[in-house]
């Protein structure tokens, strides 16, 4: 496949991804609100960990659930691209319910290292095979599915169940 990937693939790839994690690069975007705020870790930074521990209602996940799971998820995809099929504890991405100040100080640590080697993985391996590749396009949905995730949970947490702007198209 490295032989044939278009030379936009790998940069394309990370301009996704970089959105559902750092928020819109332009003044358009591809899915998410054109607000700072509107990404992964623009959305987890301003909370507290009271916040981020508190269940959406009875047995419900919490957003530090969902970035346990997201740090988790987002290494097992790194590791999937370059080429590691080593099976994991999927249970274990959910261990996490509630932290304190410091253990989510280090949760949102720990999710942007695990970001940035997302990141190293695809520049390095994403364009080797179809598995690598796959590993890559299915890690951006992920990446999308629990920033929605996180941000209802938000709102409901906030009552602030507001109705986003739609993604400003690319020129």
């Amino acid at each position: 496949m490295a032989d044939t990937a278009p030379a936009f693939v790998v940069p394309q790839l990370r301009a996704v991804l970089r959105e559902a994690f750092e928020g819109p690069q332009a003044k358009w975007t591809y899915f998410i609100d054109n607000r700072p705020d509107a990404a992964v870790f623009g959305t987890v930074d301003g909370l507290s960990a009271e916040q981020a521990s508190k269940p959406s209602g009875a047995g419900a996940s919490t957003i530090a659930s969902h970035v346990h799971h997201l740090c988790f998820s987002v290494a097992a995809a790194s590791a999937w691209i370059r080429g590691d099929r080593s099976d994991l504890d999927w249970k274990e991405s959910w261990r996490v319910r509630a932290v304190d100040a410091a253990e989510w100080a280090a949760l949102k640590k720990r999710l942007r290292g695990e970001y940035d080697e997302l990141l190293r993985a695809i520049d390095e391996k994403a364009t080797s095979d179809e598995e690598a590749f796959g590993g890559a396009v299915g890690m951006l949905a992920h990446a999308a599915y629990h920033l929605g995730a996180i941000r209802q949970k938000l709102a409901a947490a906030t009552g602030t169940l507001e109705r986003s702007p739609s993604p400003t198209a690319p020129p």
